[in-house]
């Protein structure tokens, strides 16, 4: 498809899209909505968006390449997406960019059964790799870690939809997949059905960010304080799971009901889902780049990861920290008491 199609074909699409003109429409890039959405429950739980006014529809998307696109379709307003389908899409003449960088480590990689002989990428020659879905970063990164060791991304290995959690645990148990290249969140929900995962060693990658909100630059001119709002929300969201992981699920269960998980007892889906919402909370967390206010931009991890997609031939044209991201709501997004969600976490009772 030529590049101008692209955004065509994301267009048509929107057809099938509900219309709700009274909520704040934001896109989720993944299929479902997964423990690690808990700030977003916990932001409406608490009535934090809704004292700004915003009335939340998370729409979950096909991953972050679909979320940029409906960005940039204007058909979702913000999306929690990754950097690298910003940066190619750019080329294309969209102006987005992500003003709050919610995931300050890297969640992605490859990820192989512990008792896979593969211990590096360029073992994966001639292997099968699952995704979540062709529109997720997990193609991008998987074509770049094996193009960084020597393979050709295009014709030494074979990228198919593995699907999330279970589904994909069953493929790497059938050897219908070698390995998966999804991020945390998925490699938890694996493991919670028995199939234990190790992840193939990419320090180069450690530090380098992740998802953070993505809008276009008229929406953050022109719907600033909606802008500061929403990252506000979700930053206070972010806090109050840190402090107490078991009351982020149970609002997000409460919140979003579909979460919860079916076929299990209580205690077991409460641990299946603290494990998933953990195995993200670590990637939230502001030492991981060295930032020091929430979802600030640090410019030396973006430049890093752009060069690494640039070197290895992920993207045509250069692209800078600048062109893809923005700190200039941050000091607003940061004006709230900080101690306050970390405090309502710790007075949350059951109910």
């Amino acid at each position: 498809m030529k590049p101008r199609l692209l955004v065509l074909g994301c267009a048509l699409t929107l057809l099938s899209l509900p219309a709700n003109a009274d909520k704040l429409r934001v896109g989720w890039c993944n299929r479902s909505l997964n423990p690690s959405a808990a700030p977003f429950a916990v932001a409406v739980k608490m009535g934090w968006f809704a004292k700004d006014g915003i009335d939340l529809d998370l729409i979950p998307l096909a991953g972050s390449t679909e979320c940029v696109k409906f960005v940039a379709t204007r058909d979702v307003a913000y999306a929690l997406a990754a950097p690298e389908p910003l940066a190619l899409i750019r080329s294309q003449g969209v102006k987005a960019k992500i003003y709050y960088t919610a995931y300050q480590g890297f969640i992605y990689g490859i990820a192989v059964p512990v008792g896979s002989p593969v211990k590096g990428f360029a073992e994966l020659k001639g292997k099968v790799v699952g995704v979540t879905a062709m529109g997720s970063v997990g193609v991008t990164v998987a074509k770049a870690q094996v193009a960084s060791a020597g393979l050709d991304p295009e014709r030494d290995i074979r990228l198919v939809v593995a699907g999330e959690g279970a589904q994909a645990a069953q493929l790497l148990r059938t050897n219908q997949v070698d390995a998966l290249s999804e991020f945390d969140t998925q490699y938890a929900m694996v493991e919670t059905t028995g199939m234990k995962l190790r992840r193939l060693p990419s320090p180069e990658l450690a530090h380098f960010p992740s998802n953070g909100f993505v809008a276009l630059e008229e929406t953050l001119k022109v719907n600033r304080k909606q802008a500061i709002a929403l990252a506000q929300g979700y930053a206070r969201g972010t806090l109050f799971a840190l402090a107490n992981p078991e009351a982020a699920v149970r609002i997000l269960w409460e919140v979003y009901p579909q979460t919860r998980p079916t076929g299990k007892d209580e205690a077991t889906a409460l641990r299946d889902d603290l494990l998933t919402l953990q195995a993200r909370l670590e990637h939230v967390k502001l030492a991981k780049s060295g930032a020091t206010q929430w979802g600030q931009s640090v410019e030396a991890s973006y430049t890093a990861y752009l060069d690494f997609l640039q070197k290895w031939g992920l993207t045509k044209e250069r692209a800078t920290a600048a062109d893809v991201t923005t700190n200039a709501l941050i000091p607003e997004i940061n004006a709230f008491d900080a101690a306050a969600p970390a405090a309502a976490a710790k007075a949350w009772k059951v109910r």
